[in-house]
């Protein structure tokens, strides 16, 4: 059976918040200059906000300029950021940081405390007010060529192939979307948007992407608990000095918390398991007591770029660019990111309009893309915290007193006195020792009402895969996972995997187990796997998880 195809003038992969705002903007300029401009946006979760998972305290800078009447509009922007707390734990309590020795660049003021989800939902809603035809439930699996090497558009997978890989009685081959240009915004670590870096060698002359993993759970808290617009961020415990990451916790409306736990994936020990140690964090005396008598009501985990301004690759290509986390423009000190990605999608939709404009046909590159990014105040948001995550390599302590001073210099207009920009070094797949040399965690086990296993919480992030189909989770050498990961660092992917997906089974000869009815799409097994031995490829579409409001 042969693809059909559609044709557009920009097809956008991927409905997050870069994809959508790129997908919005050129409706906008379209309707300005009374040239009629389609534009497709596919997204592989079932529904726009399925697969969208973020703290989120959101700046709304880059929603100010994209629809200046968002309040009027009814954007769920619900909950301004009233309190602002950041505490150092040690095992027993815990100390805070006052709010006069902060860096202005990390205050909260202004913020609001969001679902991004809803958020998207809402953006969604826009696009299709404007004309934006979003079709939920197709995942882009291939990139489209023309034959003089530039991009053609994308194919969506096909669905209804058995897991032996032949064609079940449901089979339907998938659909070629063309366009003039093509926006990626699959959010962080696609899997078109790296093969794009390889094969237009993007990366190259950049310091290798940096990740953290967030996981995240949802709480439905007791009302005497419950304060409105509280922020509060920590470090410290339950991790060890040589390993970066921290917590937050948001009070959102209608008693609900968000609390989350990010540990950057540059750690050594192959014994942690960032799971166990955000189930850990909850037990803390500081922590614990606002979640007793409380209910978790949703779960997920997400990777997210950490490499800031030194690590975003070039973002265009001919027939089409990076926008968002495709990229990477999360500003790791601030934990923000919504509002970057959001500018990053603006900026490309707006080099896409003028080429459109002016009759060019895709087969270049939107050069104004990147020029005006480094003119626009998102570069200069990455530019001034661009020293804060390569400094941590020194340690916590160093690092965050580094970092402190950096940022304490740009907000008092000195930043010429911090004219180097540091280098992150290896990649996160490097850094592992070997189990023999590490030592092992003893993790408690969970309670059932404050900390809970992977399956419980997998349960209820509502996460579901046609079973047969092929394994979204492709091994490059089957061996590899025995004779290098378990043999040397005592198979990490069980730990660093926050949704039970890899198993080592020892009846017999000892084998992996890869439970890809579980994966939640954080794809952070395809970063810190040892060898790189891991791909993560897209599922059927409609797959994976199904976030409520997360």
């Amino acid at each position: 059976m042969e693809r059909e195809s559609m044709e557009f003038d920009v097809v956008v992969v991927g409905g997050g918040p870069s994809g959508l705002s790129a997908a919005i903007r050129i409706r906008q300029l379209a309707a300005e200059t009374g040239k009629d401009i389609s534009v497709c946006v596919i997204e592989k979760g079932s529904e726009i906000g399925a697969h969208i998972l973020s703290g989120a305290v959101m700046d709304p800078k880059a929603l100010n300029e994209l629809f200046p009447d968002w309040k009027e509009k009814g954007a769920p922007l619900n909950t301004p950021v009233k309190e602002d707390h950041f505490l150092t734990l040690t095992e027993t309590g815990h100390s805070e940081m006052p709010q006069l020795l902060m860096p202005p660049l990390l205050s909260n003021h202004g913020m609001y405390i969001v679902s991004l989800g809803n958020v998207c939902r809402w953006l969604a809603q826009q696009a299709e007010a404007l004309g934006v035809e979003i079709y939920p439930g197709f995942a882009a699996a291939e990139v489209l060529y023309h034959e003089d090497g530039s991009v053609k558009g994308v194919a969506t997978g096909d669905m209804g192939v058995g897991r032996d890989g032949e064609h079940t009685g449901n089979y339907t081959p998938g659909m070629e979307l063309h366009a003039k240009y093509t926006l990626f915004a699959e959010g962080v670590r696609g899997s078109l948007g790296k093969s794009l870096m390889e094969r237009f060698q993007l990366r190259e002359g950049v310091e290798p992407q940096k990740y953290g993993i967030g996981i995240k759970e949802l709480w439905q808290i007791d009302p005497a608990k419950h304060k409105p617009g509280t922020v509060i961020h920590s470090q410290g415990w339950p991790l060890d000095s040589e390993t970066g990451g921290g917590s937050f916790l948001y009070h959102l409306e209608d008693n609900q918390v968000a609390v989350g736990f990010v540990v950057h994936l540059n750690y050594k020990n192959p014994f942690l398991s960032p799971f166990e140690e955000f189930q850990r964090f909850k037990t803390h005396p500081s922590v614990r007591a606002t979640f007793e008598g409380g209910k978790r009501i949703a779960y997920g985990a997400r990777a997210i770029n950490e490499g800031g301004l030194q690590s975003i690759p070039k973002l265009v290509f001919p027939g089409g660019a990076l926008i968002g986390c495709e990229a990477g423009f999360l500003n790791v000190p601030r934990i923000k990111g919504i509002h970057n990605a959001m500018k990053s999608g603006m900026l490309a939709a707006e080099a896409v309009a003028k080429a459109l404009s002016a009759g060019r046909e895709g087969h270049d590159e939107l050069t104004d893309y990147p020029a005006a990014f480094r003119a626009s105040w998102a570069y200069e948001d990455l530019r001034k915290v661009r020293n804060v995550k390569p400094g941590l390599k020194w340690g916590m302590k160093l690092g965050t007193l580094h970092g402190g001073l950096v940022m304490w210099l740009e907000s008092l207009g000195l930043g010429f006195l911090v004219p180097y920009t540091l280098k992150h070094g290896k990649p996160d797949n490097e850094t592992l020792r070997p189990a023999a040399e590490s030592q092992r965690i003893a993790y408690p086990k969970p309670d059932g009402k404050i900390s809970f296993d992977r399956l419980s919480s997998v349960f209820i992030s509502n996460t579901n895969h046609e079973e047969n189909q092929p394994v979204h989770l492709q091994l490059k050498n089957a061996s590899v996972p025995i004779d290098v990961n378990l043999a040397v660092y005592d198979a990490p992917e069980q730990r660093y995997c926050p949704a039970g997906v890899y198993e080592i089974v020892t009846e017999g000869t000892p084998r992996l187990q890869i439970n890809a009815q579980n994966c939640v799409h954080c794809k952070t097994c395809d970063i810190k796997d040892p060898t790189q031995n891991i791909n993560w490829v897209v599922p059927e579409g409609g797959g994976g998880p199904n976030y409520p409001n997360m």
